[in-house]
């Protein structure tokens, strides 16, 4: 019997698959401190509908190859935003355009950003311009 991931695994996960599929700046907020929503928000865009449809079905496909299975999905008609809800981890995959307008970022704007590190093996914590953690 495979291991339950934890929220910061799968987290990474998502990430990780979000990235194989070319998605463009991605970032976890991690919202335990400041939420009761979920722990963590993994955060990604892409150009197109397409784009955003190939990299919302790839982070399922590589989070269902780890026993995790997607709790809830919207958004997958109109491609615009892609919502998939794992509990703990909640994965937004913008069109770009969708993702400058609603800007999850700024409203979050008190949690601290993860990024995937250089190798791609974990999450690290964000330098940020204001000089806030």
């Amino acid at each position: 019997m495979p291991l339950k991931l934890t929220a910061e695994e799968i987290a990474l996960a998502a990430a990780r698959a979000a990235s194989d599929k070319r998605g463009s700046g991605i970032v976890v907020l991690d919202l335990r401190q400041i939420s009761v929503i979920t722990d963590y928000f993994v955060i990604v865009d892409a150009g197109t509908e397409v784009q955003v449809r190939a990299i919302a079905e790839g982070i399922q496909e590589a989070l269902v190859e780890r026993g995790v299975t997607t709790l809830r999905r919207e958004g997958w008609e109109d491609a615009r935003w892609v919502l998939l809800d794992y509990g703990d981890v909640v994965v937004h995959v913008f069109r770009t355009e969708e993702r400058e307008y609603y800007d999850l970022e700024r409203l979050w704007g008190d949690a601290p950003r993860l990024v995937l590190d250089e190798e791609e093996t974990g999450l690290v914590l964000e330098e940020r311009r204001d000089g806030r953690p």
